[in-house]
């Protein structure tokens, strides 16, 4: 397992996201997802609110409400499309997507359950290192099983499931740059 010798960093404290309604948010992120509400903040000087749920590990998502926040536009603050189904290109600064991990064995389940809640969940991505990067079934090359669904402002949501521990073969892209 790699080690950051720089920092201690201990994992994610909390992601905060912003909201259009806190209410719809609660109900989804509380009500369908089962995820507890641990903190409400009124901001000050009626600036809206600041929420936190408890997505496990000592983790948070967090949600801003800003009663007079620009309109979101798919395809710039967040993809527009589920994995599978169309683009999801989002803007450079922009959160593309969240994934909660979840235990392997669970995936069908959950996939199911979302669906029963009314919920546009993908079929299960197996992850790989094929070509399409992606297989129907399980392969030797499998790393990560998940599927895809949105929140109500649209926000893109992964249920993910490692299959394998990653390791060095894992780290064989050169990262790209805009600089010639």
């Amino acid at each position: 397992m790699p080690v950051n010798e720089k920092f201690e960093i201990q994992g994610i404290n909390h992601l905060a996201l912003v909201c259009k309604d806190m209410k719809k948010t609660v109900d989804f992120y509380s009500g369908v997802l089962g995820m507890p509400l641990t903190k409400t903040i009124d901001l000050p000087a009626g600036m809206g609110q600041h929420f936190f749920f408890d997505i496990g590990n000592g983790d948070m998502l967090a949600f801003f409400w800003f009663p007079d926040a620009p309109e979101s536009v798919p395809g710039v603050t967040h993809s527009e499309s589920l994995v599978g189904e169309g683009s999801i290109t989002s803007a450079h600064a922009s959160m593309n997507h969240v994934a909660f991990n979840v235990p392997g064995e669970k995936i069908d389940e959950y996939q199911q359950k979302l669906r029963e809640a009314g919920i546009d969940a993908t079929a299960v991505v197996n992850h790989d290192d094929s070509e399409t990067q992606a297989s129907p079934t399980l392969t030797d090359t499998t790393f990560v099983r998940s599927i895809y669904f949105k929140d109500p402002d649209g926000i893109l949501l992964e249920f993910a499931a490692w299959t394998r521990e990653l390791d060095e073969r894992d780290v064989n892209s050169e990262p790209m740059s805009v600089e010639a």
